[in-house]
């Protein structure tokens, strides 16, 4: 499983977010919706292990737990592999839970659930010897107040063609990581909504091997899209103002992206 790496001193960057920072505007502008609560996020890879086991993993996805969380009232869950390398065998899968206690009350409803049981037979019934996956890394967010929900791209109602970016922007403290939240939620998700990067949700990084992080994602219709759209993005004076701000100066120690796309049963 291979990601882009990139670290730019002077590209201003990321994580996860204090509510009360020194220098931080609190009256920066937040396209907070008052009825809408920020959601939490868990980010799931399954590094499938071998072809033959992605394709049960595929199938436990798909007819097993997604029906189930389902269920439990949880949607909106994007599944997606990896657009650069197709012989990457990992699932991407982005799980949007309203509070933590419908996160907490999954493994207790999946035992439970039985017809959950019976359509993850196969996978449960791998030998320790031949498994399903190698590992599940995962990852754990809370939504920005400047984006409280996942925002479905245009294509998915239709089911058309689409792609996605995922982006984790590591900070090398705490403080600077918690001032990049506040720039995206300052005007920079504004700008992006704007210059047609579609963003699909944003998260403080809570729990992880790599915090304090955040991480976002983005869509398009295809790759060139995305790649114009970018460049509106760069072009925009109010990024530019942002982005000569001292306060949002070396908010960001590494960016990690992924190029994306939906699998057949992604609901996003």
């Amino acid at each position: 499983m291979k990601a882009k790496t990139v670290k730019r001193r002077d590209f201003l960057k990321s994580s996860a977010a204090l509510a009360v920072v020194a220098g931080v505007d609190a009256s920066a502008r937040v396209n907070l919706n008052p009825d809408q609560v920020q959601e939490f996020y868990e980010l799931r890879i399954y590094e499938a292990a071998s072809a033959e086991k992605k394709a049960v993993l595929d199938t436990y996805l798909q007819n097993a737990l997604i029906p189930a969380f389902g269920r439990m009232g949880i949607d909106r869950i994007g599944a997606f592999t990896n657009l650069d390398e197709p012989e990457d065998l990992s699932v991407f899968l982005l799980i949007p839970y309203p509070t933590l206690a419908h996160f907490a009350d999954v493994n207790p409803k999946l035992l439970a659930d039985k017809a959950y049981q019976e359509a993850a037979r196969d996978y449960f019934s791998a030998p320790k010897e031949e498994p399903v996956f190698v590992r599940i890394h995962s990852r754990f967010y809370k939504a920005f107040a400047g984006m409280p929900v996942i925002e479905l791209p245009a294509q998915t109602a239709g089911r058309e063609a689409r792609m996605f970016e995922l982006r984790i922007y590591e900070s090398h403290t705490e403080e600077k990581a918690a001032r990049k939240v506040d720039m995206f939620n300052s005007g920079e998700i504004d700008v992006m909504r704007e210059t047609e990067l579609a963003p699909v949700f944003f998260g403080e990084g809570l729990i992880g091997n790599d915090v304090p992080h955040l991480a976002y994602m983005l869509s398009a219709p295809n790759r060139e899209a995305h790649e114009s759209h970018w460049g509106f993005f760069g072009a925009h004076p109010e990024w530019k103002r942002m982005s000569s701000m001292e306060k949002y100066k070396d908010t960001v120690s590494k960016i990690t992206n992924y190029f994306l796309v939906p699998t057949a049963y992604s609901q996003i």
